[in-house]
């Protein structure tokens, strides 16, 4: 059993709710770790299975429970945690996730190293129905592509991520409870007024995948936070068509839903363009960074064509005539255009098909 650390360098927060079936292999990550001097604050959300029990006795002294008295929901749940945290770094870290060994070593030893930084995420595997695979998280980063990813999408896992205490402390709410599924989301863009955010590429994290997930269960709230946090966070360089921009992004960039038509792919292509050139003028990356910047918005750009041309309701013609020149189509080649472009044509006349079908059912 391992004593109770008095001055812990890293608090871990984790929000629980009815998270009984998974947390105990979550809670056996942080005992692995290489670095002993931690402590976990399981902040429990009025679970209704037994939870509050298993963390209660769990063996590992440096696990700490705090009982929510009413529920609050995750937000409020996680701030408390962070509010009585000890550590000189905090970790974020949900209930359902995993850490590799090295996680809160490499990290600390990251800050330690870089004191500019004030907060740093990990790269991410998933573990689906007990296989390890990649996530879709860009391979290599620096602290300047991170922040631009930060313009149009959501850069890190939050269970990832560690961020300084005394940083934390300046923030009030430190994440807040309107923006619910995107309040991570949210936070990287103002605890930017402090300093950067990094990323190291190594994999520290495994993000579990399943049905029960917050990602899975609440799409529809978690995107229109996000909307929100884009639209405020561009509102100065776009006017009254941030929200606009922002709604395409939160739904087609971050969400993964196929574009509808040319026009609207044509606006998303050129607001990503005139965001990047805004980036690249007020950060001024280095040749490095510059050289990510571009070619992690060409693959998503060849993410976009290739949902929209898949699902038949883009032509070759609308992904050419939309693509900003310095974007590029990622790896994509002609073959690939048409063979997307192929299985779009083939959905599109399933659908009529379809529709003709239930058309003379009704008219007989």
């Amino acid at each position: 059993m391992s004593d109770p650390v008095v001055s812990p360098v890293v608090s871990v927060v984790i929000p629980a709710y009815n998270g009984a079936t998974l947390i105990g292999e979550t809670l056996a990550s942080l005992g692995d770790q290489t670095m002993t001097e931690w402590e976990a604050l399981v902040v429990d959300d009025c679970s209704s299975d037994h939870t509050r029990e298993l963390v209660r006795n769990w063996p590992d002294r440096r696990v700490r429970l705090i009982e929510n008295a009413v529920n609050g929901g995750p937000v409020v749940t996680r701030n408390r945690g962070f509010a009585e945290a000890r550590g000189q770094y905090l970790a974020g870290l949900d209930q359902d996730d995993l850490c590799r060994p090295e996680r809160l070593a490499r990290q600390v030893a990251y800050l330690e190293a870089n004191p500019d930084v004030v907060l740093v995420g990990a790269q991410t595997e998933q573990l689906v129905e007990g296989r390890v695979l990649p996530m879709n998280y860009a391979a290599h980063s620096t602290p300047d592509l991170i922040r631009w990813l930060s313009w149009i999408e959501n850069p890190l896992a939050w269970s990832t991520v560690m961020v300084r205490a005394d940083v934390a402390r300046r923030l009030d709410p430190f994440t807040r409870p309107e923006l619910l599924y995107a309040e991570d989301f949210d936070l990287y863009h103002r605890i930017a007024a402090f300093g950067r955010i990094a990323r190291l590429d190594e994999p520290l994290l495994l993000y579990r995948q399943h049905a029960g997930g917050v990602s899975k269960r609440f799409i529809e709230t978690m995107r229109a936070s996000a909307t929100r946090v884009l639209t405020e966070a561009h509102a100065p360089l776009l006017g009254d068509g941030a929200s606009e921009v922002a709604h395409l992004l939160a739904r087609h960039n971050m969400g993964g839903v196929p574009i509808p038509d040319g026009a609207t792919l044509r606006r998303l292509g050129q607001a990503i363009a005139t965001l990047q050139s805004a980036y690249l003028a007020q950060v001024a990356p280095d040749i490095e960074s510059v050289k990510l910047i571009r070619w992690e918005t060409a693959r998503r750009w060849r993410q976009l064509a290739r949902a929209a041309l898949r699902s038949g309701r883009v032509t070759l013609g609308d992904v050419f005539a939309s693509r900003p020149p310095h974007m590029g189509l990622g790896y994509a080649g002609v073959e690939d255009l048409l063979g997307w472009r192929m299985i779009g044509l083939a959905r599109r006349l399933g659908q009529n098909r379809g529709a003709m079908h239930a058309s003379s059912n009704d008219q007989g």
